[in-house]
């Protein structure tokens, strides 16, 4: 027998290969299951979640989502969607608690580059950084102005990169609303920012 043929037969006497993207977790031994799930998606959901709570909250975060994971895993349907989806559905509620919190940190960064644009005309060196300074506090702004649907929807498909179709299994809603919600979120940060330049041209 050559090596090929050892191979194929060492494969044949394993047992069948399980599908990462949807385990079946109510049937699966936990622990190896959710070993594989922390490895394959614990640093993505660490970088969603820091970017709305902040790095120290999001450690905690990714630890809660996985261990209510592990609570609700019978309820997990790999035939409705892929593990992702439902995995970043734990962490956006989550998030929620927070989301006060949230809110106040895009309007304390609004603030923070207003307050940088103040001394812009005393020292002609920052000069360079200022467009940036205020396209960061418009866009802050106009995440404040979001509903939590809206913020949710952006934010899972522009910082996690989730597909449509995964978010709308994270948020619990028809693929087509959050097509239509993605949509009206950009139209109206587009309007926010349209309107902020328009004021910036009359300074």
């Amino acid at each position: 027998m050559n090596r090929i043929e050892e191979r194929r037969a060492q494969q044949a006497q394993r047992a069948p290969d399980v599908d990462d993207t949807r385990p079946d977790l109510a049937n699966a031994e936990p622990t190896a299951a959710f070993a594989r799930l922390f490895d394959t998606h614990a640093r993505a959901l660490h970088g969603y979640l820091a970017g709305r709570v902040g790095v120290d909250i999001a450690d905690d975060l990714v630890a809660e989502t996985f261990l209510v994971a592990l609570r609700r895993r019978a309820s997990y349907d790999p035939e409705q969607s892929p593990i992702r989806g439902w995995l970043y559905g734990i962490a956006t509620n989550l998030a929620r608690n927070h989301v006060r919190t949230e809110i106040r940190g895009y309007r304390a960064s609004a603030r923070v580059h207003a307050l940088r644009e103040a001394g812009v005309e005393h020292d002609a060196q920052i000069v360079d950084r200022l467009d940036a300074q205020r396209s960061s506090r418009h866009l802050a702004d106009g995440l404040a102005s979001l509903t939590e649907q809206e913020r949710d929807v952006l934010l899972l498909t522009s910082w996690a990169g989730l597909e449509p179709i995964e978010v709308a299994a994270a948020l619990g809603v028809p693929a087509s609303t959050v097509r239509s919600r993605l949509h009206r979120v950009r139209h109206k940060l587009q309007a926010h920012l349209r309107t902020a330049q328009e004021e910036n041209r009359d300074d």
